[in-house]
């Protein structure tokens, strides 16, 4: 009988020759193989090292190898199979109807990375494209006094959402609007935070299998991956409170942001993956510059 480290090395290598695509979670084989195997076992999947070299009776590796198979089978993201996703040590229910969290405005909002721009007038926070809720369930949990608007075009994202937001016991301050960018969503908004679709068309077409699994409406952005984001920052000032920022995630499309609005003076900020994912705007910046 084998350890849960060994079937976890194992399912990292089953893994890694199958030519699976990670970024949904993990980054890598191991991690991947490691996720899969301690949900698999309910074990606890953050405390690895305590679990390592537990034996693991025939019956649990049969079930361990049943799901692994699955992963490389449909190319189905892992979070999609558990049902689970995490960020910032938090866990959310996932499945098909909503894209898999993984935004960087996660870390900036538990890092306190945009404080410096928020205050006392920061009272009504809205997350635009929710998904599955993830970003606006951390921005109630890292601001207790704020009441939070979670707002996509998807009516089944939302059922997701709503899942979440229950879970985390934040019924009475975040509330769920569908709406097709911000036309049903006047404001005044003091914070907006907002992982749009932005792939785009060549990279939508070179897409893993793994991505093409989540909802397209939830990704692509039109041909240079901007068409969301243009009609958002030219709507954007009329429903933001007079000292509102924006708070925005573009993958790695900077240098197609940069040529669509080459007059917009951005904030970008720090995140795990670099300075080129993630922006900040001022309202007073899109009167300015855009206005």
């Amino acid at each position: 009988m084998g350890t849960v480290i060994e079937l976890i090395e194992a399912g990292a290598k089953q893994l890694a020759e199958a030519g699976v695509a990670f970024g949904h979670g993990t980054d890598n084989a191991f991690d991947e193989a490691a996720w899969l195997v301690l949900w698999q076992l309910k074990l606890p999947v953050d405390d690895l090292d305590s679990v390592a070299e537990r034996v693991v009776a025939p019956a649990d590796a049969a079930r361990v190898a049943t799901l692994l198979t699955a992963r490389i089978e449909t190319r189905k993201p892992a979070a999609y199979l558990t049902k689970e996703a995490w960020l910032q040590g938090v866990s959310f229910y996932v499945d098909e109807r909503a894209i898999v969290p993984r935004s960087f405005i996660a870390e900036l909002l538990v890092d306190g990375s945009i404080d410096y721009w928020l205050g006392e007038h920061t009272q009504q926070v809205l997350d635009l494209c929710t998904g599955n809720g993830s970003l606006a369930v951390l921005a109630a949990m890292t601001y207790p006094d704020v009441r939070v608007t979670a707002a996509d075009i998807s009516a089944s994202a939302l059922e997701v959402a709503a899942i979440n937001i229950t879970r985390h016991e934040l019924d009475a301050r975040i509330t769920l609007v569908e709406s097709d960018g911000l036309a049903a969503l006047p404001g005044p908004y003091d914070l907006i935070l907002c992982n749009p679709p932005y792939v785009n068309a060549g990279s939508m077409a070179a897409l893993p299998a793994e991505y093409r699994a989540e909802p397209e409406l939830a990704l692509a952005g039109g041909t240079d991956g901007m068409d969301f984001i243009r009609t958002l920052l030219a709507a954007a000032p009329a429903t933001m409170s007079e000292r509102a920022v924006l708070v925005l995630e573009i993958g790695n499309e900077r240098e197609h942001f940069e040529s669509a609005f080459p007059s917009l003076e951005a904030v970008w900020l720090e995140t795990s993956a670099g300075d080129d994912q993630v922006l900040l705007l001022t309202r007073e910046t899109l009167v300015r510059d855009l206005h």
